[in-house]
């Protein structure tokens, strides 16, 4: 019984001892009690041998006042709040949350510093006293993963990096054109970051192979390294990083003339993880590395071998047979100029899945590389063959036959491209930037393509009335963003204009050396001409971008410029005068004349491609490489019309401005059904002498001579009395406009002597790229 009764008081001591422990707390006495806002404690009750709830007693079922009073979202687990914090996308926004409480602000800290903004001196100032506070709440140094100093590049120098090299955590370094930066700033910088994965030196002249050799002993896990343009850096200190960095996927070397075949042989050999390789104008590099590059590269997507000179067929044709490389994304070889179609036709079988291919100023290849070329199929979206002179428009069309998802294209300077290979790039329906810089044998029927592939016609409901702001697509949308048409001399305003109607989309329209543009009430909507270029090439100097592009269709598309582009050619009473600027072979003052067939030989024949390319004629693209841009010489003893004076090309015959033949007569009380225009593609527009007649006369009586109201040129969509009148086939012409849309016959008898108005809405709508605009009247017919 005493060893019986010795149960029952320790069961009891037990429970007492129990009951003053927190009402949380386990049934393991080595578990401290849990703070108040714990999360998980729910989670760890006791074992199942008492309840199924875990709960020994009613006692442990009991909950604290304080545990009410605790919110819902405070019991939340940290990395839940991380992952809505992380959601913001302004550091104001988190800077708001750290102010919010103790635990939003441990968990908020390091997404505010884990890429401070340095972009101005005041912050970095703030930066940099944070980081040496002797007793900071944070250890702020610890958080900072990416630093970028790129917008204080011009006057950072090794004292502005000194606060920066307690951080211990950076992986990506970014110190773009620092060029005040020595070998000794930057090794603070890398002193206590062992784990950098990127590097961007670029533009940094005076590092050498001491910070190169520091990068190789502490940053074995470096991915990516970007010294272009430093030149100070040894051979032999690339060869040791290639040797001690072996995980690098990203290399860009641009500019580093000093660069050998040793050290691009040692990278080949030892990081085979390498996705990307940029060498533009590494000048010294040959075949051997190129060869071992591809070769040994397990993943090798995108390389760059740009101005690479002592490159030729060989660097392709010595790669092992029977194998493929699937992986090759992009490739660049702009002024490779000693390969050939067979290098060509090698690359093609070996990567058969290239999407970007560069072969701009290879002037070597023919029609037969781009045969090889189109059998990438589907594949490819990107293709630049600028400068590529012997290309002619069979192997335009093929490609065209082949590539149907091609993007993007670059022709400039293929001189014997002629309006047949336009015509054909026009129907690649994801056709968003074509290039046709100093193509001088196309006329307006390549423009007028490239219109009508991107046009959109009005929809209508079911009782024939237009869906305001909805249209049909044509076989596709319109998407045309940037269109190159410099030195196209032959091009009119007309067709232009018709472009910019259809293609709602485009930003980029480059015209420089085109005649019909060089006028001075153009010149508001044009962007500014690069400092660099010269007072010719100012003169010149035709591009229009974003907001000018928009600006410029509205402009054109105005009451008074439709009208002079409709007659064919401006008012000389005006007095709106030409830029200063030369007139180019076969192209006249008035920007509606066209040249005659005959003198295509001779623009072509003032064309240097020798000479340097311009300077951001547009923008590069989305793989780095940029349209053809070229400036034209001065020309001399070239054909013009100035003046009304002729200046012949030496050794062409003097010949007349061919003319379409006149329309046929419209017969009165007949329907309006046809264009009276007659429309010739690379011809110009004839009016009829009666229908000038005519519309001299409409304008006096809109003018106020009849009706006393303002002038008004009708635009597509409104339909006037006198465009009703025309489709029920009277020839009423008195009439006074009330609202648009709605007229009044006032004189019936004043105009029973004119013909039919052949300036209706037909024709505006030719201009504004509506062919299929309707004209309904009173009586409901249509035109």
């Amino acid at each position: 019984m005493a060893h019986g009764d010795a149960a029952p008081e320790a069961h009891s001591e037990a429970a007492q001892q129990q009951a003053q422990d927190d009402s949380r707390s386990t049934s393991s006495s080595s578990t401290p009690p849990p703070v108040d806002n714990e999360e998980s404690d729910f989670f760890l009750a006791a074992n199942d041998s008492q309840s199924s709830l875990g709960v020994p007693n009613i006692e442990n079922m009991q909950v604290a006042d304080e545990e009410c009073r605790v919110a819902p979202i405070n019991r939340l687990p940290n990395e839940l709040l991380i992952a809505i914090f992380v959601k913001l996308t302004t550091s104001s926004d988190i800077l708001h949350v750290m102010l919010t409480c103790k635990s939003w602000a441990r968990n908020a800290v390091e997404i505010l510093w884990h890429r401070p903004a340095c972009s101005s001196w005041e912050r970095h100032t703030i930066i940099c006293q944070t980081l040496s506070a002797p007793r900071p709440y944070f250890a702020y140094r610890h958080f900072i993963r990416r630093l970028n100093l790129s917008a204080l590049a011009p006057e950072l120098n090794d004292g502005s990096v000194e606060s920066l090299e307690m951080c211990s955590r950076v992986e990506r370094l970014t110190m773009t054109g620092c060029k005040r930066i020595t070998d000794a700033g930057l090794l603070k910088l890398l002193r206590n970051n062992t784990g950098l994965l990127a590097l961007d030196i670029s533009g940094m002249e005076d590092i050498t192979e001491t910070s190169i050799n520091a990068v190789a002993e502490k940053c074995s896990r470096l991915q990516g390294l970007n010294i272009s343009n430093c030149t100070k850096i040894s051979v032999a200190s690339l060869v040791q990083l290639a040797q001690s960095c072996r995980f690098i996927k990203r290399l860009k070397l641009n500019e580093c003339a000093q660069v050998t075949d040793e050290a691009v042989i040692a990278f080949a050999e030892n990081c085979p993880n390498i996705l990307e390789i940029d060498l533009h104008q590494c000048r010294l590099i040959g075949n051997d590395p190129v060869t071992a590059l591809m070769s040994k590269g397990k993943a090798l997507r995108e390389l760059r071998l740009a101005s690479c000179d002592l490159i030729d067929d060989s660097a392709f044709l010595s790669l092992p047979p029977n194998k493929t490389y699937e992986q090759l994304r992009i490739l660049d070889l702009t002024s490779c100029s000693r390969l050939t179609d067979r290098a060509v036709e090698k690359i093609i079988d070996v990567a058969p899945r290239l999407r970007n291919l560069v072969l701009a100023k290879c002037r070597n290849i023919t029609d037969a590389a781009v045969f090889a070329i189109a059998r990438l199929g589907k594949n490819l979206h990107y293709v630049h063959l600028g400068h590529c002179g012997n290309i002619t428009d069979e192997a335009v069309k093929r490609l065209v036959q082949c590539c149907n998802r091609i993007r993007y294209i670059d022709l400039g300077c293929c001189v014997h491209l002629t309006d047949d290979s336009v015509v054909r790039l026009a129907t690649l329906p994801k056709l968003k930037r074509i290039g046709l810089v100093k193509c001088s044998n196309i006329t307006d029927e390549s423009v007028y393509a490239l219109a009508r592939a991107n046009q959109r016609r009005p929809r209508r409901d079911a009782d024939g009335n237009l869906v305001p702001g909805d249209c049909y697509n044509n076989m596709h949308h319109s998407s045309l963003e940037r269109v190159h048409l410099s030195y196209c001399t032959n091009l009119t305003l007309r067709s232009v204009l018709r472009l910019l109607n259809a293609c709602p989309r485009l930003t980029h329209l480059s015209v420089t050396g085109v005649q019909a543009f060089l006028r001075e009430d153009l010149e508001s909507f044009c962007r500014e001409a690069p400092a660099e270029f010269t007072e010719h090439q100012r003169a010149v100097f035709c591009v229009f971008s974003g907001q000018g592009v928009t600006n410029l269709r509205r402009y054109l598309n105005s009451e008074h410029n439709l009208t002079e582009i409709a007659r064919g050619a401006r008012p000389i009473d005006e007095g709106v005068p030409n830029r200063a600027g030369p007139v180019f072979p076969g192209t006249a003052v008035n920007p509606m004349q066209v040249t005659p067939p005959g003198h295509h030989g001779a623009a072509a024949a003032f064309i240097d491609d020798g000479e340097p390319d311009a300077v951001d004629d547009d923008d590069g693209l989305e793989d780095g490489s940029e349209m053809v841009i070229d400036t034209q010489p001065m020309l001399h003893n070239h054909h013009a019309v100035m003046g009304g004076t002729a200046f012949p090309i030496q050794g062409v015959a003097s010949t007349e401005q061919l003319l379409p033949p006149p329309p046929p007569a419209i017969q009165p009380q007949q329907h309006l059904v046809t264009n009276p225009f007659h429309f010739v593609p690379g011809q110009p527009f004839a009016i009829p002498p009666h229908g000038l007649q005519f519309y001299e006369a409409v304008r006096a009586t809109e003018s106020g001579a009849v009706s006393g109201t303002p002038a008004h040129v009708p635009l597509v969509g409104q339909a006037t009395g006198l465009e009703s009148t025309i489709a029920e086939g009277s020839h009423h012409s008195g009439v006074a406009r009330n609202s648009p849309g709605t007229a009044t016959s006032q004189n019936p008898d004043a105009s029973q002597a004119l013909p039919p108005n052949p300036m209706g809405n037909i024709e505006l709508a030719i201009l504004t790229g509506n062919r299929n605009s309707d004209v309904s009247g009173s009586g409901g017919a249509s035109v």
